[in-house]
């Protein structure tokens, strides 16, 4: 483990269920069993850094003093995440509701309970402060984003994953390295007037942000700098059993790349950006072949072996 990263974020208890289809507004239909499983984008990316990634992990979030908080802990703890600065808060842990159709794709409600509680106090001050990367999403209060990004050292990168999608104060902005978005993502943050295609939506973020990787699922990724060519990362073929997760795994394993945990870290110069959006692609391509969230995620040697494979055969 070279690299150190703190993930600033979510945790929730994934309540899913298996459905044929998943309802419209107004209907009623029969699913399969609930499984009660540990989630949220935060915690999720806190454990591919650690256990997809290799990087010495630490999560930064809010856990209510419950059964689920429990169950959380125990598989951040159990990935190789360090939760000592984890706060136990008045309020009922984030709960996620999820439908999951034959096809592997999801449909997700959250409830935040303590997520709304998630807090830079000065003891995950000082931990950030020691971070390589810092990752944060938008399941949190945007407050506690910022101070988190204003609270890395010099030389340390801020990577936000712009999900759930919302508007981004320029406070925020002002302090991104690396924006992890969708095409969805993207296209809000970007505005109807920069064009649909992947390259034109990162073209017009690049006006605000250094670098942008855009993720398109079963396409693979876009890389995009300042100052040089876009570049589209392929894809690993696989039968997808539950996408649930998989943008978390790969945002945990770009950070750890970029953090110096594998074979990526050198930053965003150079292939640094490009050689850890490959790891992650490999990591989120294995993670959709099972179902769950932090369940999901894979270790670090069969990230490595099948981002090796996409490296020889797909570039």
């Amino acid at each position: 483990m070279t690299g150190h990263v703190v993930v600033v974020g979510s945790a929730n208890v994934d309540l899913v269920v298996d459905v044929p289809r998943h309802p419209a507004g107004g209907e009623t239909i029969l699913g399969g069993d609930l499984r009660r499983t540990p989630g949220g984008k935060g915690a999720n990316q806190a454990v591919a850094a650690a256990r997809a990634g290799g990087a010495d992990t630490t999560f930064v979030g809010a856990l209510g003093k419950d059964e689920s908080g429990e169950l959380l802990l125990a598989s951040l703890g159990g990935a190789g995440v360090r939760t000592d600065v984890v706060d136990r808060v008045d309020a009922p842990t984030g709960t996620a509701l999820i439908t999951v159709s034959p096809d592997g794709e999801n449909a997700i409600v959250v409830a935040p309970g303590a997520n709304s509680r998630v807090r830079v106090g000065a003891t995950q001050a000082r931990r950030i402060a020691a971070a390589d990367v810092v990752l944060a999403q938008l399941e949190i209060p945007l407050d506690t984003v910022i101070a988190a990004a204003r609270e890395r050292r010099a030389g340390a990168l801020f990577v936000l994953n712009a999900a759930p999608s919302r508007d981004l104060p320029d406070a925020l902005w002002d302090q991104l390295d690396v924006l992890v978005v969708n095409e969805h993502e993207a296209a809000d943050l970007a505005g109807p007037a920069s064009g649909a295609t992947p390259e034109n939506l990162a073209a017009a973020l690049l006006t605000r942000v250094p670098a942008v990787v855009v993720t398109l699922g079963a396409a693979g990724s876009l890389v995009a700098r300042r100052g040089a060519d876009a570049v589209r990362v392929p894809a690993a073929e696989v039968a997808a059993v539950d996408t649930t997760g998989a943008g978390d795994t790969y945002c945990g394993v770009l950070a750890a790349a970029l953090a110096g945990a594998g074979p990526a870290g050198s930053g965003l110069g150079g292939s640094g950006l490009l050689q850890a959006a490959r790891l992650a692609g490999a990591a989120g391509a294995l993670a959709v072949t099972r179902p769950g969230a932090q369940d999901a995620v894979p270790d670090a040697a069969d990230v490595g072996a099948l981002a090796e494979h996409l490296l020889v055969d797909k570039n």
